[in-house]
């Protein structure tokens, strides 16, 4: 069995079946000009007995198709005829031929057209007048018989879509597409794509070259935008396909793209829709063009999968007049035209003569095309009856301009004939560019041709057998990019089960605080959320890159915004900032008392015995070393920052000073106690004090050298404390820092040596023992100091320095003088010079030390 399938069509047993084995039937309109136009208006099936092989086929089933192309023909030539001022006094006419969509019959009907033959014999032909000048047929079929006719140089008007075949000048130079470019149509899609976040969709494409370069062109724009096809079905393209030997679309049916473009016309994907059919796939989107016809009335299975699909269809105004020519289209006003009858017996079950299959019997009284349900004859102008009426239109402008060329260079005249000669319209046709009645531009000139504009229409088929086309967008390429596509969501009926806009995927997006990180082997458009790091957002869907918050921010915790830091400091309110305030209050007040009690008992042993001008100066230098810890808190300014660093090195070098001058004096009245006079004028001339200005001016010095190169100043540290900016101070030179530091460090380093050697020495209050504790808790605590201060930054940083400032000042304060309050308030027995002699003298045997004001004096 052979089959010859076209959808839409209309299947019946009719009477009068001898009327469709006519290969042509006498269908024309006799004019000045005639227009010969071949395109399909039914296609039959053939059935051989096989178990009779000398028997004859027999025709089983009849499909129309493209009936209202013919019908378009003729309202465009009744429309042209009207116009006094297109074509006057020159009517035009048309011979039309029906084609069968097979390689063995294409070529019949031109044959019989060019040579008047049944049977056409090339390059002879028994016509009268050659008043016919171009040939309308649709793209497929000038594929074919396109050569044949070059033969003759008839300019060939082909219904669309464009062929890239045709578009070859040497090849086809008598060839001319109606159709506009469709170089915008896979930007028109993947714009649509783009407005629903359809990322992962599929592509059914006819396995034909121009399949092929929508492929390319279709996989480069969505690559382009980020967007991935989930696979590629290459349909075969065969006009015989028998149903039992289809096989199912996998990849269709188990992909998880939600989204199938269906890209092709109705021939080229005819297995496709029988494989649609069986498998009612309602779950699917199918975005397609209007070439692919929906309408069958075989099998409503169709309807249900396709129901909720797009379709994209070039834009183009409404012809004037064309619904209304439609409505009164009856065999009775056109009684020459045979396949209206034929059409008409069909389509309202009324028979029809075999003897002249013109004649009707029994049909509604009354009856219109409107009356038909869409799936059997569709109201609204299709793509190919628009370009047939452009064609016509363009045709007779052509031959309005021959004609003007004509009469303004040799008058006719009066009552003479009009002669067209065929190769002299190419000259007019190439350039050719006109506005239709409809006012949309018609173009001609195969490089100037515009891209397409395309509305978008959304099928409905609920309730079942609606089949109704609904304009729900527009996509224009001439509109700036982000205004090209314009959709109404409101409008869009989706597939059946489908409530809202569906989604078609392959990795969910990844929303705010999350980033997009791409799979091993796999499309761009499947890949995994991975949360931002710290400090870092995505405040999109599908970001690939985090960003990190400028220093003035930090990310929340959701990472999808950036908040402001809140400003902070190392002050006085803060728990941290009031333990230290109070701690060095309550330490600078026992100072101060110490220094009273000093004061107050300046005339006793104990007080005289250790120098007591380097007591206060140590004591005074001790409350400053504790009130400068203030300067440390509280908000930065440049007179802290300035004073901060410069007061704690010199009230400590100062400190320090004072405990090597009480040192080296015990030292000296040691060895003074010897035979020699060296160390004695030493130490009456009161050398060791000289270690304090000088110690105090080396560490000023310093100072200056760093004030006066690279300063402190008030800086922010944004990245210690998330969320906040802490104020603090920048020690300016690094260098000069540590060289005050240091200085201070050698300073203590030696009052500890010396303290340490001169421990052992006899004295009568041990202050030699005292003074090696205070210096060895002194130089641990700044020891310890170093490595915590480099590890910690921001308050904490601050708050060791103040720390270590108090600590070491505790430490000196302590050892040194707590032992002497003790017993200067608890033990004043002991401050005495009867307790001082008895030491004497139970030390005959060890020189004992006494250190006065004056080393000297008893």
């Amino acid at each position: 069995m052979v089959m010859s399938l076209c959808l839409p069509c209309l299947v019946c047993q009719p009477h009068g079946l001898n009327c469709f084995h006519l290969e042509n039937h006498g269908n024309s309109k006799d004019g000045d000009v005639l227009l010969t136009a071949f395109f399909p208006i039914y296609l039959y099936t053939i059935k051989m007995d096989t178990y009779h092989p000398g028997g004859q086929p027999t025709l089983t089933r009849i499909q129309f198709k493209n009936f209202q192309h013919l019908l378009a023909l003729v309202f465009a030539v009744e429309e042209i005829n009207r116009n006094p001022h297109l074509l006057p006094n020159i009517t035009l006419g048309f011979d039309f031929y029906n084609i069968m969509h097979s390689n063995r019959k294409t070529l019949e009907n031109p044959l019989r057209w060019l040579t008047g033959l049944d049977r056409g014999i090339p390059n002879y032909t028994c016509k009268r007048g050659g008043k016919a000048v171009a040939v309308i047929s649709e793209t497929s079929i000038s594929a074919q018989m396109g050569t044949l006719l070059e033969l003759y140089r008839i300019p060939q008007l082909t219904l669309g879509p464009l062929d890239p075949l045709l578009s070859d000048s040497s090849q086809f130079p008598s060839v001319y597409q109606m159709a506009p470019k469709d170089t915008s149509l896979a930007l028109a899609m993947v714009s649509l794509m783009l407005h629903f976040g359809w990322t992962w969709v599929g592509l059914a494409i006819p396995d034909l070259q121009k399949g092929d370069a929508f492929l390319s062109d279709l996989s480069s724009e969505m690559q382009e935008h980020g967007l991935c096809l989930a696979f590629v079905e290459l349909i075969p393209v065969n006009s015989i396909v028998p149903s039992e030997d289809l096989e199912q679309p996998a990849r269709i049916l188990t992909s998880s793209a939600n989204v199938v473009v269906l890209f092709g016309d109705t021939e080229a994907l005819i297995k496709l829709i029988f494989l649609l059919m069986r498998s009612l796939l309602t779950w699917k989107v199918w975005v397609t063009t209007s070439r692919l016809e929906f309408a069958t009335n075989q099998q409503h299975f169709l309807l249900h999968s396709l129901h909720g699909a797009l379709i994209f269809s070039n834009h183009r105004s409404e012809i004037p007049g064309f619904q209304h020519f439609l409505q009164t289209a009856t065999p009775a006003k056109y009684p020459e035209n045979v396949y209206l009858a034929l059409f008409w017996s069909l389509a309202f079950h009324c028979p029809i003569s075999n003897a002249d299959c013109r004649t009707l019997q029994g049909c509604p009284p009354n009856a219109s095309l409107d009356w038909l349900p869409w799936e059997e004859f569709d109201m609204t102008m299709s793509d190919g009856s628009y370009h047939i009426y452009n064609t016509v239109h363009a045709i007779a402008h052509s031959l309005h301009k021959m004609h003007q060329r004509d009469s303004e260079v040799q008058p006719r005249r009066p009552g003479g004939k009009t002669v067209t000669s065929r190769w002299q319209l190419h000259y007019f046709l190439k350039s050719l560019q006109f506005t239709n009645p409809a006012g949309d531009p018609v173009n001609l000139d195969q490089k100037r041709k515009p891209a397409a504009a395309y509305d978008i229409f959304n099928f409905w088929n609920f309730p079942e057998g609606l089949g109704h086309k609904v304009k729900v967008g527009h996509f224009s390429p001439y509109n700036p990019p982000g205004q090209q596509l314009s959709v109404s969501e409101e409008l869009i009926e989706w597939a059946t089960g489908i409530t809202q806009t569906p989604h078609s995927v392959c990795s969910a997006s990844c929303g705010p605080g999350f980033r997009k990180t791409a799979r091993e082997g796999e499309p761009v458009c499947c890949f995994d959320c991975i949360p931002c790091p710290d400090n870092k957002i995505a405040n999109e869907t599908d970001t690939e890159e985090c960003v990190t918050c400028p220093d003035h921010q930090y990310a929340n915790a959701e990472h999808n915004q950036c908040l402001d830091k809140k400003v902070t400091f190392l002050a006085f309110k803060d728990p941290l900032g009031m333990v230290l305030v109070c701690t060095a209050l309550s330490l600078s007040v026992v100072t101060a008392a110490i220094l009273a009690v000093f004061v107050k008992h300046q005339g006793t042993p104990i007080v005289k015995a250790n120098n007591r001008t380097l007591s206060y100066m140590l004591l005074i230098s001790l409350l400053l070393c504790f009130l400068c810890s203030f300067l440390f808190i509280g908000r930065p300014n440049t007179a802290t920052c300035l004073l901060r660093q410069i007061t704690f090195a010199l009230v400590f070098t100062l400190a320090v000073s004072a405990v090597l001058a009480k040192t080296i004096t015990v030292v000296l009245a040691f060895k003074a106690m010897k035979p020699g006079r060296t160390m004695r004028r030493l130490l009456v001339s009161g050398a060791p004090n000289a270690v304090i200005p000088i110690c105090v001016l080396i560490q000023l010095t310093l100072c200056g050298i760093w004030l006066a190169t690279s300063p402190p100043f008030v800086d922010t540290d944004a990245h210690s404390e998330h969320g906040h900016i802490i104020l603090l101070c920048n020690e300016g030179s690094i260098t000069a820092f540590y060289c005050v530091l240091g200085f201070l460090g050698s300073l203590a380093l030696g009052t500890f040596t010396v303290a340490f050697l001169a421990r052992k020495l006899p004295d009568t209050f041990n202050e030699a023992k005292f003074l090696t504790f205070s210096m060895l808790v002194f130089c641990s605590v700044w020891v310890t100091f170093l490595p915590v201060y480099q590890s910690t930054k921001g308050k904490v940083m601050v708050a060791v320095e103040v720390f270590s400032i108090l600590a070491s000042g505790v430490g000196l304060l302590s050892c040194i003088f707590v032992p002497k309050c003790y017993i200067i308030l608890l033990k004043p027995e002991r401050n005495s010079l009867q307790v001082l002699k008895a030491t004497r003298d139970s030390q005959r045997n060890r020189p004992t030390v006494m250190l006065s004001s004056n080393p000297l004096s008893p």
